[in-house]
């Protein structure tokens, strides 16, 4: 099996550009557009991102067992890189539509829309994040590939993240909501051709040694005795949680703590240029450093960096800008890493069991950020809540206080949980090798019935 070429992996890159417009619009907005512009209270914002998104966690490993199972001429992953393009787009203008009804109904509205649209989500993330587990069986490849899919997750993020307020802007008019509604159909767009472009430019070379088909209590059972893949699943969960907690947090930071909401494009928008630099030298990081040793010395930083910015007074922004700066350095490389890893996993299932249930894997890992950023939302939601948050008012110091250790303390401490769990992580490139060499003799084997 070659190399892969750079066309591929840019090809690959673009279907994560196009996730992007609609994963870093949750990420960095949505509880401020249901709080500020939705009208919903903050608290019921934070039980309906848990409610919704363990709703739509739970669908993650379901569309990885369909997936797994899916056989066309264009592969089991490929298709629905074209299926889910129509259910993403309309979810999207449908999920910031604001109805004109009272508050009863919009929370009604929010909970179905915000469902439908992580469900379109799920639809045609998960096969795209599997696709990578069947693209190449290269380690390296891998490495290379996920920096090269998250240099175009970042690539998308930054653009959300700087034109995401200037479009809302300028198609509302005064009218933010219409703005919102607009600037989501415009991203609608540009994701469908750009996941016609991943359709187009990729292929899937992996196929499993058994082609036996298993019931999917079988594939969980794999999963649940999989000791690596539990750890990443519990890591990438806190990682997430970590994330989550400060992009979302960073939008009320910067509009009532520092009160220069005219900067939040620019802040997060620099934000996602520091994750893409840091994704983008993960394959040279980890010439020096294996993967395991690399995420736990990355996410100390990001535990000891995160706590810093707790001190830095309201006024000192380019202090901010060079913290956040970091911070996102180091947690660039986070999903290079962590979704290679996944791919070492399915091959470490394969070669334990005999059976490989790619989807499954990478499904099974998306509800765990999912669960980490519902629970993040919820979190942010209820303390919120709890300390008496007003929209578009000047806030009580309690609640000031809130944003500001949401956006710091909190999320230092989940960081520093997440170095915790990397240490139990066991599978070291040696290990790795060895499984992929096996694979691939079993592999010749079954070919030429040996």
């Amino acid at each position: 099996m070659g190399k892969l070429k750079l066309s591929e992996k840019i090809g690959y890159a673009m279907g994560d550009v196009a996730s992007n417009f609609y994963w870093r619009v949750f990420d960095l907005f949505l509880l401020i557009f249901y709080t500020d512009v939705f009208g919903l209270p903050a608290a019921a914002v934070g039980t309906m991102m848990l409610v919704t998104r363990i709703i739509d966690a739970v669908s993650d490993p379901v569309m990885g067992a369909i997936a797994d199972r899916t056989k066309t001429r264009f592969g089991k992953f490929r298709p629905y890189l074209l299926w889910g393009i129509l259910p993403l787009a309309a979810a999207g203008v449908l999920t910031f539509t604001v109805p004109d009804v009272g508050t009863g109904g919009k929370t009604v509205w929010a909970y179905a829309t915000y469902i439908f649209m992580m469900l379109a989500y799920t639809f045609i993330n998960v096969p795209y994040g599997a696709l990578i587990g069947v693209v190449t069986r290269d380690s390296e490849d891998r490495t290379a590939l996920t920096s090269f899919r998250f240099i175009g997750a970042f690539t998308g993020g930054s653009l959300v993240a700087y034109f995401t307020p200037k479009l809302v802007d300028w198609f509302g008019q005064g009218n933010e909501a219409a703005g919102w509604q607009m600037a989501m159909g415009l991203y609608g767009l540009v994701a469908a051709a750009l996941f016609v472009l991943t359709f187009l430019s990729t292929r899937e070379r992996v196929v499993p040694v058994s082609q036996e088909r298993t019931p999917v209590w079988r594939d969980i059972r794999d999963l649940s005795d999989n000791k690596p893949w539990l750890i990443l699943f519990s890591l990438a969960l806190v990682i997430m949680m970590t994330i989550s907690l400060r992009a979302s947090t960073g939008t009320f930071y910067f509009k009532y703590y520092v009160e220069r909401p005219d900067l939040i494009g620019s802040f997060s928008m620099t934000y996602m240029l520091a994750l893409m630099a840091g994704a983008a030298i993960t394959p040279l990081l980890t010439k020096f450093m294996g993967k395991k040793q690399l995420l736990l010395v990355l996410m100390s930083l990001v535990s000891v960096l995160s706590a810093v910015f707790f001190f830095v007074p309201s006024d000192q922004i380019v202090l901010m800008y060079v913290l956040q700066v970091a911070i996102g350095l180091c947690l660039g490389p986070k999903s290079p890493l962590v979704f290679s890893m996944y791919a070492d996993t399915a091959d470490y299932s394969e070669w334990k069991t005999g059976r490989r249930a790619t989807a499954m894997v990478f499904s099974a890992a998306a509800f765990s950020q999912k669960l980490g950023g519902a629970l993040a939302g919820a979190l942010i939601g209820w303390l919120l809540g709890a300390l008496g948050y007003a929209a578009n008012e000047v806030q009580s110091d309690a609640s000031a206080m809130g944003i500001i250790l949401l956006m710091t303390l909190i999320p230092a401490f989940f960081a520093a949980l997440s170095v915790v769990l990397i240490r139990f992580y066991g599978l070291d490139e040696a290990t790795i090798e060895a499984v992929n060499s096996d694979l691939e003799q079993r592999a010749v084997k079954n070919e030429f019935g040996v």
